[in-house]
């Protein structure tokens, strides 16, 4: 029903039904100016229609619920908010529950980092404790060494004291053989009878200097022999320096020498051909001194390999000494005569300082082929020039491995000299010429069988005769003088 009063309308639903409903207004009619007449009303019955939006709006509603519906909708903002404060809370929860977890690991990482600290430092202090002590341990091996080598001297001068005793008793002995020879022809003549013409005295040795009386010999003497061997150690002698020569040794005529005795003089030799042309023709350890110094020095001589009079400086056999030492030892020399042995630098400087001397190497590997490399000249300069090396031309059929380190310093553990940035010693393990690093290490470490693994090349080897990796059986360094050297 619409309802029209002082130009304001009014929609009103009715209750009636959902078909059957009307629409009532009202409406002022406007009167005529002139006549003015009473105000009327008109009434219109329409059908009912379906409202789909907003049918008034008042604008007149009350403030108070305009109130309601504005805090109404900031509540709705507000727990729209709260709500999202919420969820991020809950997130950050879970945030610090993982934080917390990894702080936890951390807190565990650092407590095993002190630990490991700990035993690190333990570990260091323990490492430098064994450096000390085996530190302390090479000094009084070094000491002790120097106490060997000085009784060895020792012995090295009373043996040649042994020896002119032994000389001086021979001919002591022959001289009372001699003499009892002559009283038992005398007593046998006088048994005889006096002779018509007194018999010839048999030739008498010149008048020698008497011991003290000793009893009378009733059947000849044989003095017992000593063997060379016997009479010098087989150890290096690494820095002799008597005061002088070992005394003369007495003369002997030829007839009243003892079938015991020999003519041919023990030394000190200048070099083993010396002693070769001396009359000794086995191989063995003799006694050297070389010339313009009063340095003694025992060596292996070699008579067999032709032709003879070959002073060995350097032999590998059987890998019973251990060739990975220091400067000095190089320098003094180490090992046994009679077996593996290095001569030392400073007794091969003087050697070879002597005239021109040739080298001779030998080869041979563990299948027994054997090979040799010769060189014309050989020689080492001073210490002062670290023992350079200085060969001469090559012939042989082992191959050329030593001329690449012609030239070249010795290197040991402790003294490096080689062209390569780092020390060729410490990966070669041993002492040599090295250049940057070798084709020869002929100081390496003896492997047994040949053919050996190791990080490095470090074996005894000669690159052109079975390469760097092959460890060769026996090895021999040898020189011997050479007047139609030419370099």
């Amino acid at each position: 029903m619409l309802a029209c009063s002082d130009g304001v309308m009014e929609f009103d639903s009715s209750d009636e039904g959902p078909e059957s409903g009307f629409l009532s207004a009202s409406r002022t009619r406007r009167a005529p100016e002139d006549p003015p007449q009473d105000k009327c009303s008109y009434t219109f019955i329409v059908p009912q229609q379906k409202v789909t939006g907003a049918i008034c709006v008042n604008s007149k509603e009350p403030e108070a619920v305009l109130e309601n519906r504005v805090n109404k909708q900031e509540l709705e903002l507000l727990n729209a908010e709260l709500h999202k404060q919420k969820r991020q809370i809950e997130t950050l929860q879970q945030l610090v529950e993982v934080d917390g977890g990894i702080v936890n690991e951390v807190k565990l990482l650092r407590k095993e980092s002190r630990n490991m600290n700990s035993r690190v430092t333990q570990l260091y202090m323990q490492l430098l404790h064994e450096i000390i002590r085996k530190r302390d341990n090479a000094l009084e091996l070094s000491q002790l060494e120097n106490k060997i080598l000085n009784q060895t001297s020792e012995m090295l001068q009373l043996t040649n004291r042994y020896k002119d005793l032994e000389h001086k008793y021979q001919y002591l002995a022959s001289l009372a053989n001699n003499q009892s020879a002559v009283i038992a022809l005398l007593e046998a003549q006088c048994q005889r009878g006096p002779p018509v013409v007194a018999p010839r005295p048999l030739p008498q040795p010149p008048p020698q200097p008497q011991p003290r009386p000793s009893p009378p010999i009733s059947k000849p003497y044989q003095p017992p022999t000593y063997s060379r061997n016997n009479q010098i150690t087989n150890e290096i002698q690494s820095d002799q320096n008597p005061k002088g020569p070992p005394p003369p040794l007495p003369t002997m005529s030829s007839g009243t020498q003892s079938p015991f005795t020999t003519d041919k003089p023990s030394g000190p030799w200048k070099d083993c051909l010396e002693a070769l042309d001396g009359g000794h023709m086995n191989s063995g350890m003799f006694l050297v001194r070389p010339e313009n110094t009063n340095k003694l020095m025992q060596v292996w001589c070699d008579q067999r390999q032709d032709p003879g009079g070959w002073t060995v400086i350097q032999r590998r056999m059987d890998g019973s000494v251990n060739f990975f030492r220091n400067w000095e030892t190089y320098k003094q020399g180490f090992g046994n005569i009679d077996g593996e042995y290095w001569l030392g630098l400073e007794n091969i400087y003087w050697l070879t300082s002597q005239g021109n001397y040739k080298l001779l190497v030998t080869l041979e590997d563990w299948s027994g082929r054997k090979t040799f490399a010769e060189y014309a000249s050989f020689r080492l300069e001073p210490e002062a020039d670290f023992y350079k090396l200085r060969v001469g031309h090559y012939h042989g059929n082992a191959g050329d491995s030593l001329t690449w380190h012609n030239g070249k310093q010795f290197t040991t553990l402790d003294r490096d000299h080689d062209a390569y940035t780092g020390n060729c010693a410490h990966y070669q393990k041993g002492g040599w010429w090295y250049n940057a690093c070798a084709h020869s290490n002929l100081n390496g470490v003896w492997y047994r069988g040949g053919h050996y693994r190791s990080r490095y090349q470090d074996g005894v080897y000669w690159a052109e005769f079975r390469g760097g990796a092959y460890s060769l059986k026996k090895v021999v360094m040898m020189i011997r003088p050479n007047p139609n050297t030419f370099h």
